[in-house]
């Protein structure tokens, strides 16, 4: 039930010790303010990570040629290992379990610019499987994608994202079946795609044997990936580790040279993530929890010195009939009050700076994104507050119920 008495005895006490209760309270304030702003730049920093990973599938394992480094079997260290259409072609049968498979290689113009009448641009070009799709998680806004008859029929066809239509087709041309000419060579535009990465959408794509039997005019391939559908993090080491050793032997090097052949398991570097970001949210909790803490201390004595200065005051309370448990509470109200009143100027500060920030840092090319104080850490900041105001409130509160009448009514 609502006492007036004991809010107009809070508020005569802070309005007697206005400087050290604005003191303290800034403390807490500040210390509630910089908890949001720590939590709220970890679940920028995190989702900043995770929208680099929300451009492709989760669990895909990247491998690529290299140069060796050991000497192996009478041959010096510094050759180049470069990998082919045969080498992607044998994943399915070293990994039965690998659903998606797909091998690319990057098309080189030769100083020559991709062109559409008069409009000439520079974009990277790749050749890829149709599979790609599958990896990267692309979003096909209209026409197709590459197909397999695309790849055995060595079709000329292209496919753009919605950055480069604008480029070459200005005038708002519909760009399907037309021809972009790729140096002196056409190619038919038989799709627009879109990706979530915005480094990928710089990027075309054209069928991998046509890239290179027009472009390259050999077998070689920049890169091949798979993904591992539902395999774990030492079930895709174990098929790296098999599928480097098939190819030491096809290409005659050491297995354990780790320079010959690349790799990288997206799993596993998100697995990473996922821990590293857990251990951040715990550092961040324990420097938040030690900031609030210096508040707590000086809220607690702000509430010793009140209890000490109306010692006497307390004394003629009990003398009346004031159980102890009546005296704790009212010290307890007082420093909860105090406590919750600044760290709610301190969490609303918090969370209007990053309201603030977020939409800069949203449009921005940075792995921080939508850095933003969710539901979670407001209800975790204003249960702290509450326990913290307990806490602060609870030595001066114990101490004030143990104080005798006799004794209370000598103080001067």
């Amino acid at each position: 039930m609502f006492d007036l008495d004991k809010w107009q005895e809070i508020f005569s006490t802070i309005r007697k010790n206005k400087l050290r209760t604005f003191l303290t309270g800034f403390s807490v304030a500040w210390g509630i303010f910089m908890l949001v702003i720590l939590l709220g730049a970890g679940i920028g920093l995190e989702n900043g990570i995770k929208q680099e990973f929300a451009g492709e599938s989760m669990n895909t394992v990247y491998m690529w040629g290299g140069q060796t480094s050991l000497p192996y079997d009478g041959i010096q260290a510094g050759r180049q290992i470069r990998l082919t259409l045969d080498d992607y072609k044998r994943i399915p049968y070293l990994v039965p379990r690998a659903d998606h498979t797909v091998a690319t290689r990057r098309v080189s113009l030769g100083g020559q610019k991709m062109s559409y009448k008069q409009e000439y641009v520079s974009f990277d070009i790749q050749g890829i499987y149709p599979d790609f799709i599958y990896i990267r998680l692309l979003k096909i806004l209209e026409g197709r994608f590459v197909n397999e008859i695309d790849i055995k029929e060595f079709r000329k066809v292209i496919f753009i994202s919605p950055l480069i239509r604008d480029e070459l087709f200005k005038n708002g041309e519909d760009p399907i079946g037309k021809y972009i000419n790729l140096g002196n060579i056409p190619f038919e535009v038989a799709g627009i795609y879109e990706s979530l990465r915005k480094s990928e959408n710089r990027t075309a794509y054209v069928p991998l044997t046509t890239a290179q039997k027009v472009f390259a005019g050999n077998n070689y391939i920049n890169e091949m990936m798979f993904t591992t559908a539902d395999m774990t993090v030492e079930e895709n080491k174990e098929a790296i580790a098999f599928l480097k050793q098939d190819l030491a032997k096809r290409y005659r090097f050491d297995p354990e040279d780790r320079r010959a052949v690349g790799h990288f398991d997206s799993l596993e570097t998100y697995e990473t993530f996922l821990t590293v970001f857990m251990g951040i949210r715990v550092f961040i909790w324990v420097i938040g929890l030690f900031t609030i803490a210096a508040g707590i201390v000086g809220v607690s004595n702000i509430m010793i010195v009140v209890v000490k200065e109306r010692t006497k005051e307390i004394g003629i309370r009990k003398a009346l009939g004031a159980t102890p448990m009546s005296i704790i509470g009212l010290i307890l109200l007082e420093a909860v009050f105090i406590t919750s009143f600044a760290g709610y100027f301190g969490l609303v500060a918090g969370v209007g700076l990053l309201e603030i920030l977020s939409p800069i840092f949203e449009s921005s090319e940075t792995f921080f994104r939508n850095p933003h104080a969710d539901f979670g850490i407001a209800v975790g900041a204003t249960l702290t507050l509450i326990i913290s105001g307990a806490v602060a409130g609870f030595v001066p509160a114990r101490r004030a119920a143990r104080i005798k009448p006799i004794v209370a009514l000598r103080d001067e």
